[in-house]
């Protein structure tokens, strides 16, 4: 069976447990299930391989001791005993985990197992149905296998789709296709702290990850991007996920990853020990944070937009010479007040040197709004701006559930990046030109031939025009057909 049907089989069994309400608890409930069966291998693992490393999780609570029916046969617990034993024993023994008690490797584990768990329940309230979703999971999901890590981001991809019908939860997913080129881009090297600040379930974190690990020739390296892999994500569930996923990708703690709002902390308390070489990020746009957050900011930037605050953090965040690509919405390129303000300080204080130009549907089916991803770097002024408008693949009018974009699409944008010149998808811009035009960096591509939009009367009037020279080449036609006709009957 394929993970997204053992991912679906899943839910409808919990479909038919009176305590989960719809599909967000159905995704947080399967949520926690999937991190600790992983953190649990782990901890097998490292046991074996760490001299002087012992679980956080007393042996009774770990995953194989209650969960694994293979190894433990009619004395698998189930219905009102397993209920007991989660609700009761697991639950609130994680939530309580002091990693004070613990030292090394262990405490790390422990502040991370407590950093998920505070956060997460166990909806279900049949011991019997938890039973049949235990076994479904042993049965069929196997991080240890690589063809199941590989396949580990369509799982995301499942519960995120999923998760439609349960609120905005699409401010969390950015295409993969998206995060691998932007990561391409920026290309972080060894030695650089790599930094999202609205991580979501981690597509930034781990492509970044990956790229990385391909430069590592040493273990001490692979450990130090392993600590310089930054994240925060403010929400429970995605922040669950994302740490799941990048334990899928064999990092082992990852810590790095903070539960916490980025814009909640005042602008001016960052320092440079909280700057960073590197930020890839796609922040939630559409959406308004919470009374107060904009306290945080200077009076002249305050709003509550989030995306807005983010692009502000972003600078401030950046070392000199540090390299960022977000993802930002069409609104900021055009708006004005607020808006205007950051982008006159973001050409100002940095080198907004590319702007690609996604199509209408990349974000389908959570939102239709048209996005660009911003490359800039800290420390120069701007003085051109590269744009380049991405297009559909042939044949592709949208991107869809069945057609969505692909990383293979950028291969144009990646040979094109290093040796640009103007075409029908590229163009520049001067920042005299910008400046100009009020900050508006709505440009369009100046390279598309414009549609002729002309006077309604002077269209109807060359459409009689051209039908009356067609009526008249008819009747040439029918005049010499006739000739034709009568000279054979002659």
């Amino acid at each position: 069976m394929s993970l997204n049907a053992t991912i679906k089989s899943i839910q409808d069994i919990m479909r038919k447990d009176v305590g989960v309400d719809g599909d967000a608890q159905r995704i947080g409930q399967l949520g926690w299930m999937l991190f600790y069966k992983k953190f649990s291998d782990q901890d097998k693992e490292l046991e074996l391989s760490e001299d002087d490393y012992e679980s956080p999780v007393p042996m009774h609570l770990r995953w194989e001791e209650w969960a694994d029916r293979e190894q433990l046969g009619k004395d698998a617990p189930t219905g009102e005993t397993l209920l007991d034993l989660v609700d009761n024993q697991l639950f609130p023994k994680l939530k309580e985990l002091d990693p004070a008690n613990y030292t090394g490797l262990a405490q790390q584990r422990a502040k991370l197992l407590r950093s998920v768990f505070e956060d997460a329940y166990n909806y279900m309230k049949s011991g019997t149905l938890l039973r049949q979703v235990i076994d479904k999971i042993n049965d069929s999901i196997d991080f240890n296998e690589s063809k199941t890590r590989d396949l580990f981001g369509d799982i995301y991809e499942k519960i995120l789709k999923d998760l439609q019908s349960a609120g905005n939860y699409g401010e969390f997913y950015t295409p993969r296709a998206v995060t691998q080129f932007a990561v391409d881009m920026v290309n972080p090297q060894l030695g650089e702290k790599v930094l999202d600040p609205a991580c979501g379930t981690g597509g930034f974190l781990t492509a970044a990850y990956e790229k990385l690990k391909a430069k590592a020739e040493t273990p001490e390296e692979l450990e130090d991007i392993k600590s310089k892999v930054q994240g925060t994500e403010k929400k429970a569930l995605p922040h669950l996920l994302c740490v799941t996923n990048l334990m899928v990708h064999e990092v082992e703690v990852p810590t790095t990853v903070r539960h916490a709002n980025a814009l909640a902390k005042p602008l001016r308390d960052y320092g440079p020990r909280d700057q960073v070489d590197v930020v890839v990020t796609n922040p939630p746009f559409g959406g308004m944070e919470e009374d107060g957050i904009e306290v945080n900011f200077p009076n002249e930037f305050r709003t509550r937009e989030t995306a807005d605050l983010f692009l502000l953090l972003v600078m401030e965040l950046l070392k000199p010479k540090g390299r960022a690509a977000i993802v930002l919405p069409d609104g900021t390129l055009f708006g004005e007040g607020i808006k205007t303000r950051l982008k006159e300080k973001l050409l100002r204080d940095c080198n907004l040197h590319t702007i690609v130009r996604l199509p209408s549907g990349v974000f389908n089916p959570y939102t239709s709004i048209r996005t660009n991803v911003l490359f800039f770097t800290k420390g120069e002024p701007t003085e051109e701006i590269w744009y380049y408008e991405h297009p559909y693949p042939p044949g592709y009018k949208s991107y869809s559930k069945t057609k969505p974009m692909r990383i293979e699409e950028f291969e144009q944008e990646k040979q094109w990046w290093n040796n640009r010149q103007e075409n029908e998808l590229a163009w520049k811009v001067s920042v005299e030109d910008i400046k100009a035009n009020g900050f508006n960096l709505d440009i369009k591509n100046p390279n598309t031939p414009e549609e002729d939009y002309q006077d309604p009367e002077t269209l109807l009037k060359k459409y009689r025009e051209a039908e009356a020279q067609a009526e008249e080449v008819r009747n040439e036609l029918k005049a010499s057909l006739m000739a034709s006709l009568e000279g054979e009957e002659n």
